[in-house]
């Protein structure tokens, strides 16, 4: 594990900035890019900004395959649907 309290984020090199990459996400809970501290390196390195920002986008899609689904419809949506579908039934 790097010691971030010590890196010099003005003229790290890209090998620096990819080994401490671990510990930037963890420390900014997967939003590297939203860190002042970065945005020169960033702006000034664009294939580590599209590494940054894929890293980011993995994180975030991997975070919500662990939340609980909050999209299904309620039984009594089900239930209306189901009245709905019933009352417009062709007499015979």
């Amino acid at each position: 594990m790097k010691n971030l309290s010590t890196a010099n984020f003005d003229i790290m090199t890209i090998d620096e900035f990819q080994k401490y990459l671990p510990e930037l996400f963890e420390e900014s809970g997967g939003n590297v890019s939203q860190d002042p501290r970065f945005a020169k390196f960033l702006a000034d390195n664009p294939v580590c900004a599209a590494l940054v920002r894929d890293l980011e986008t993995i994180a975030e899609t991997a975070k919500s395959l662990f939340e609980p689904s909050v999209h299904e419809p309620s039984d009594a949506v089900w239930q209306n649907i189901a009245s709905k579908l019933k009352a417009d039934e062709p007499a015979e």
